[in-house]
């Protein structure tokens, strides 16, 4: 699914690799993307679609969808929901981003496959979480 979804994989990527620990600075390039209101002189053209922040928050929105299609939407709905987030085991996060989003994520970030479901499990549902403050998906 990795090829159907890169910026999930990017999110998933971003997380495993900066951690959790990093959540300030990702959520200002999630802001920085759904800010919309960017200030720039007159005449200047719109900044380039695509950025970062962009990949992000397209990863949370099809994050998102790819729990609630595999049958975990409840636990992914709980993170984007204000209250108590559901806890996911490792192999439920397996089955829910796929084998082959964890090869690559494996293939990219030189972690192995083991550390990465450890990670995710561990750091995935409090950034989630905290990216959605308001209780919803950004844009």
């Amino acid at each position: 699914m990795s090829r159907g979804f890169p910026s999930m994989t990017a999110l998933l990527g971003v997380l495993a690799i900066a951690g959790y620990q990093n959540r300030d600075k990702i959520s200002e390039m999630l802001a920085g993307a759904t800010s919309g209101g960017a200030t720039r002189a007159p005449g200047q053209p719109e900044p380039a679609q695509g950025g970062i922040g962009n990949i992000l928050s397209g990863g949370l929105r099809d994050l998102v969808d790819r729990f609630r299609q595999t049958g975990y939407g409840e636990t992914a709905d709980s993170w984007v929901a204000q209250g108590p987030n559901r806890e996911l085991a490792p192999d439920q996060l397996e089955r829910a981003v796929g084998a082959d989003t964890l090869d690559e994520l494996a293939k990219q970030t030189g972690l192995s496959r083991a550390e990465i479901l450890a990670r995710l499990t561990r750091d995935l549902p409090g950034a989630v979480d905290h990216y959605t403050p308001d209780g919803r998906l950004p844009g």
